[in-house]
């Protein structure tokens, strides 16, 4: 078993060839991706395109759970036809106390969704969120995104928004970043995807 558990551990991440200026990446999400908590211009997906010359879509929606979300992601990406899609949702469903084996049935058929369309798709980990955890900066990532990255081999973003929510001064609010706390989520996300090669 310990074999087992230490080869999984073990697995490369995925590689990709990288995005040019101009790529098309769909930003699928809530009222993170929208970018409460800041103005227009500080939300993460605004600031991805600063960074790379990316041409972000901001599909986030104030709200949105995973299962509303399957409902719109189909025709986002035929209307988009995204190079990258970025998929953070999962707050608002562990807001309202959502059993998390149907909070990752939803996720499943999100990204499904987005690999058939022949997107490169990866998936940014949220917290199971409470106010003691995060009262005490000791918030961490619903197992559930580490499972689902494992069994459909989309990249995950992890630790990266668990970190900006356990620290007060980048939250606007319990569950939003500040301006700052963007600019770290965003820094986090870079860092990932550049590992994973799609940052040039």
């Amino acid at each position: 078993m310990l074999c087992l558990v230490l080869l999984f551990a073990c697995q490369p991440e995925p590689r990709y060839a990288p995005l040019g200026a101009g790529s098309v990446v769909l930003a699928f999400g809530d009222s993170v991706t929208y970018g409460k908590g800041a103005v227009r211009g500080e939300d993460f997906p605004a600031l991805l395109a600063q960074g790379t010359g990316w041409r972000v879509v901001n599909a986030g929606v104030s709200g949105d759970t995973a299962r509303q979300a399957r409902s719109r992601i189909g025709s986002l990406l035929n209307r988009y036809q995204p190079e990258l899609v970025l998929v953070e949702l999962g707050g608002n469903d562990f807001l309202r106390q959502r059993s998390a084996h149907l909070v990752k049935a939803d996720l499943r058929a999100i990204l499904e969704q987005s690999i058939d369309s022949g997107a490169v798709t990866v998936l940014i980990a949220v917290p199971g969120l409470s106010i003691l955890p995060a009262s005490f900066g000791r918030l961490s990532d619903s197992p559930i995104y580490a499972e689902l990255a494992e069994e459909t081999g989309v990249l995950l973003v992890d630790r990266v928004f668990s970190r900006v929510l356990s620290d007060g001064a980048l939250r606007a609010d319990r569950i939003h970043p500040n301006a700052e706390g963007y600019r770290v989520f965003t820094g986090g996300l870079l860092e990932k995807l550049a590992g994973a090669g799609l940052v040039p």
